[in-house]
């Protein structure tokens, strides 16, 4: 049985300016795809951001083992470059086996953590 999609879409992306102020707390603000390979090969993953008013950016390229998860943190991306703060992104992600993705943020610029978490849409 083949688990997951080959394309999936966060149509919703923020990363606080101030969530590097915070670093080395297990509470920085992050965005997150947590990826899951369930098939028997590798996954090539590629990651392509879109924003309001730039061109988009990517591919960012990642690896996913079979039988494996992956929790990536959108905070951790730099190549082709750092993926910016205070800026509004969409994303779309391209495997070439079948993965489930799911998007997660964690806002930690108030006392009160805001956490969300959401299937990403995929291609039927």
């Amino acid at each position: 049985m083949t688990i997951g999609k080959t394309l999936w879409v966060i149509p919703e992306g923020y990363i606080p300016p101030d969530s590097e102020e915070r670093k080395g707390s297990r509470f920085v603000s992050h965005e997150a795809a947590c990826l899951l390979n369930a098939n028997d090969r590798d996954a090539q993953v590629a990651i392509t951001l879109y924003f309001v008013e730039r061109e988009p950016v990517g591919p960012y390229r990642v690896r996913l083992p079979a039988r494996r998860t992956l929790h990536l943190r959108f905070n951790d991306l730099e190549d082709p470059e750092r993926v910016p703060r205070d800026t509004p992104y969409s994303s779309v992600i391209e495997s070439d086996v079948p993965i489930v993705v799911q998007h997660t943020r964690l806002d930690s610029r108030k006392e009160a953590l805001g956490l969300l978490s959401t299937i990403a849409w995929s291609a039927s």
